[in-house]
């Protein structure tokens, strides 16, 4: 997938990634997408509830050796 912007937030607890990732969606346009590599499981969750309350759409995650990656199009 395409991405503009990669957010490394491997290594950080809730809340770090998804303050992070508002942080790198705010330098995005509208229709760029987002790649983010956490290592918090709670980031599946809160990045889904998050990309749906905010207005995003989150397109695919994926998990690859104990690293959650997402994809997630800005609204």
């Amino acid at each position: 997938m395409n991405a503009a912007k990669l957010l490394d937030a491997k290594g950080l607890a809730c809340p770090m990634p998804i303050v992070k990732t508002k942080k790198a969606m705010n330098g995005l346009q509208s229709g760029e997408i987002l790649e983010i590599h956490a290592t918090d499981k709670g980031a599946k969750k809160d990045l889904a509830a998050w990309s749906k309350s905010s207005g995003h759409e989150l397109l695919k995650h994926e998990e690859d050796g104990g690293v959650l990656k997402f994809w997630i199009k800005k609204g």
